[in-house]
């Protein structure tokens, strides 16, 4: 071996050497010794359904959405929402919502956007159907509450009113104030 070889052979081991021991000095620290980034630890539904029970155990509603989102550790937001009762509680009532908002512990759904609440009855005429851009609701008590502008249509008739108090389950729709109406025979 020629005097070169051996100089550019030890340069070669020398370099090598060191950026092994550059490289060795710069890894991240162990697992454990990170810190966890908990940034966002939820989850996320597509074509989410869940399901409400009563009391007993038996299912009361359903919720029926697009999308929805655990927002934070007590809260899932919904979008393109539609809640349903079950056949066996005799509730004919249907909501549809933009969005919706189900906070752990509290009993009220905050539904937003274009609000509608239809009945249908046993004949076209007798569907109602009332719409607000807020409304809570409690399914487990069958109330539905606004404070803010509502319209109520059933038939060719047509009831506005500020602020709402609606007991589902006995069909009693209370106006809070502003009312106002139109009646065609």
């Amino acid at each position: 071996m020629s005097p070169r070889t051996i100089t550019l052979l030890v340069v070669l081991t020398a370099a090598a050497l060191a950026s092994w021991y550059l490289a060795r000095e710069k890894q991240p620290a162990a697992v454990e010794d990170t810190a966890y980034d908990a940034a966002h630890q939820g989850y996320y539904l597509k074509s989410a359904r869940i399901l409400g029970t009563g009391k007993d155990g038996s299912l009361l509603y359903e919720i029926e959405a697009a999308y929805a989102e655990q927002a934070a550790k007590d809260r899932i937001e919904f979008t393109d929402v539609r809640i349903r009762y079950s056949p066996d509680s005799d509730i004919p009532w249907i909501v549809n919502a933009d969005e919706a908002t189900l906070q752990e512990g509290a009993p009220r759904i905050a539904l937003r956007g274009f609000v509608k609440i239809l009945n249908s009855g046993e004949t076209s005429a007798d569907d109602i159907e009332i719409r607000t851009q807020y409304l809570e609701l409690d399914p487990e008590q069958f109330i539905a509450e606004t404070e803010e502008r509502v319209q109520i249509r059933f038939g060719t008739r047509s009831v506005t009113a500020t602020g709402m108090l609606a007991s589902l389950n006995d069909d009693r729709i209370e106006l809070k104030s502003n009312v106002r109406g139109k009646i065609v025979p």
